[in-house]
């Protein structure tokens, strides 16, 4: 699941290293995000900043933009959510009402799958009960604020969250 999803797996890496309070750093690394050199010893990984960060996260994009890996990252997200029977969590983070309804790791964990949260692991360098609970914290409120209106984003409405 998590291959065919490199977008969201690059969302969910970058919620869980930067947090969504960091939302400043998250779009300074959204923006470097597949614009670099891949590093000659290692293709898969990008050199400094995201690449340190993430592993290999930004040669698994390519040239993918910023408001590409938001707007996409969020679509594949909400339909992992809705796939699992947990589509009120994700919807109720999209909607325009005051109310987000949290997550818990043990949810994150049945709608993420084990191949999203081991390489989510191995790309961030967080342990899996880090990583659940920094996104269990992070991702209602960064969900709630990339969809002020109401739906997802498109790519060219993602860029002004990533810039």
């Amino acid at each position: 699941m998590a291959k065919g999803m490199p977008s969201m797996v690059a969302l969910l890496g970058l919620l869980a290293v930067a947090g969504y309070q960091n939302r400043d750093k998250l779009g300074g690394l959204l923006n470097g995000l597949g614009n670099q050199p891949a590093d000659p010893a290692n293709p898969n990984r990008a050199p400094g900043g995201l690449g340190d960060i993430l592993g290999g996260l930004g040669g698994a994009l390519g040239g993918a933009s910023a408001g590409g890996v938001l707007s996409g990252g969020l679509g594949d997200l909400v339909d992992r959510f809705r796939e699992t029977g947990r589509g009120d969590k994700a919807d109720s983070w999209i909607n325009t009402g005051a109310t987000n309804a949290t997550v818990d790791p043990t949810d994150l964990e049945e709608t993420l799958g084990e191949d999203t949260i081991t390489e989510l692991t191995q790309k961030t360098g967080l342990s899996r009960s880090d990583l659940l609970e920094r996104l269990s914290r992070t991702l209602p409120e960064a969900v709630n604020n990339l969809t002020p209106e109401g739906r997802l984003p498109t790519e060219a409405e993602a860029q002004r969250f990533a810039g």
